[in-house]
């Protein structure tokens, strides 16, 4: 029992290390029917193109908030992660180490 607990924690640790961060700017924000819509417009890098996307939450939930314009960190958590039935991601302030920050919100990512 013991060593299987140390293996499935081993997992979610590569798992956690794996993940896929960016920087992004929220340029607005809106509730539209009790669903928290952002629309966020990610930088080129060498590896990815620019990229827009809408970020969606379900108003009322924990980890669903109405965040100002500015640049995030963007973690996209791993598949079946998450509370959404979707590509979840996790919003950082930009300056924040996700694997001991607290983060900002949840959402469920649509892209365009």
């Amino acid at each position: 029992m013991r060593k299987a607990i140390i293996l499935l924690g081993l997992v979610a640790a590569i798992q956690l290390m794996a993940q896929d961060k960016s920087t992004v700017t929220v340029k607005g924000s809106e509730v539209n029917n009790g669903v928290v819509i952002l629309t966020v417009q990610q930088a080129a890098t060498p590896e990815q193109s620019a990229e827009s996307f809408v970020l969606h939450c379900n108003k009322g939930m924990s980890d669903c908030k109405i965040l100002a314009a500015g640049t995030y960190l963007m973690v996209r958590l791993p598949k079946n992660w998450g509370m959404y039935d979707c590509a979840n991601v996790d919003l950082y302030p930009t300056t924040a180490d996700p694997a001991t920050s607290e983060k900002l919100g949840e959402y469920c990512l649509i892209r365009k």
